[in-house]
């Protein structure tokens, strides 16, 4: 028989036992990574090779994602996507550049609001967080979607800051083509554009319409005449990308792009050429349409190509020819 008294002291250091388990359990634990790192907190491309940074550039929190050493290249995102669209690219570019790609002011990560979201003003803004704050005056600077006009604003304006220019998959709202005419290039132009209908529609459902939208415009979607329904985008990158558009001022500054392109034509018209050496990248099949509207905007176009079987997302649906094309260029 077990007494009292000899079952009390043995409880007693059961109980001792099992708190210091749990305590050098939560001490030993890992800290959950914050939500812009949780993408990149198990990936060992991104360990010790790539940072998430952040500046205050006039009154918006910018962040940016950095890595690599050599020549500066600054990376801009269009919609739907944020810096991560560059991932796929960035650590092959980081062997011999030091990458920076941004989140463009009130989208991705950055936080607060910009002073417009036509392009010009956000290259604005861009020029100040990397010739302010970081402090480089040579970038050669590439932007994807709207990004891509993001960027040509960068180099039209500050042509003594801008090494070189890539510029890849956008028709530029401008003189060859108006703001009235680009919003009949697709349904979504159209709709996007609307004041608050977008935000409406759109509401919580923002992943489902995301994973919606993506394969449209992909190789062989409907956007381009096929019928496939293919996304080129992992479950996680969905998943990434409606992280941010889920807040509901990322969700609108979004669709302010849109918004902008009655200004954009306007000062794409007023903009000086941009003589930098350019690369332009498009899906398949539109290189000609879309050096259309590009000239004579851009006057040293010194490469150019279309990304085969690549709808318009050239960098998830051939990260190895982007690659390999943009480290031509940035090397030549």
């Amino acid at each position: 028989m077990i007494t009292a008294s000899r079952l009390v002291p043995r409880s007693v250091a059961a109980f001792a036992l099992s708190l210091l388990l749990t305590l050098g359990t939560v001490g030993c634990s890992t800290p959950p990574a914050e939500p812009y790192a949780v993408a990149t907190q198990n990936d060992p491309a991104f360990e010790g090779a790539f940072r998430h940074e952040f500046a205050d550039v006039n009154g918006v929190r910018m962040h940016y994602v950095t890595g690599g050493s050599g020549s500066p290249v600054v990376l801009i995102h269009g919609w739907p996507q944020t810096w991560y669209g560059w991932w796929p690219v960035m650590p092959a570019l980081a062997k011999h550049h030091t990458v920076y790609a941004i989140d463009l002011p009130g989208l991705g990560d950055s936080t607060g609001s910009p002073s417009g979201y036509d392009k010009a003003t956000l290259a604005r803004y861009v020029h100040t967080l990397v010739v302010d704050r970081l402090k480089i005056r040579d970038a050669a600077v590439v932007g994807h979607d709207f990004g891509a006009a993001v960027a040509f604003q960068y180099a039209s304006q500050f042509p003594g800051d801008t090494a070189r220019l890539g510029y890849f998959d956008l028709p530029l709202p401008g003189p060859a083509i108006n703001a009235a005419t680009y919003r009949t290039l697709s349904w979504h132009i159209a709709f996007h554009s609307q004041r608050r209908v977008p935000e409406a529609v759109v509401g919580d459902d923002v992943r489902e319409y995301l994973a919606l939208f993506y394969p449209q415009v992909s190789f062989g979607g409907t956007a381009f005449g096929g019928t496939s329904e293919r996304s080129p985008f992992t479950d996680a990158e969905v998943n990434e990308y409606a992280r941010t558009y889920s807040r509901p001022s990322v969700l609108s500054g979004g669709f302010e792009l849109y918004r902008a392109l009655d200004k954009d034509v306007r000062d794409t018209v007023a903009a000086a050429p941009v003589k930098v050496p350019t690369l332009l990248l498009t899906a398949q099949g539109q290189l000609d349409a879309i050096r259309g509207t590009v000239a004579p905007r851009l006057t040293d176009i010194v490469q150019a190509a279309d990304v085969p079987h690549a709808g318009h997302w050239l960098v998830e649906e051939n990260p190895q020819f982007v690659t390999g094309e943009l480290e031509r260029f940035l090397n030549g």
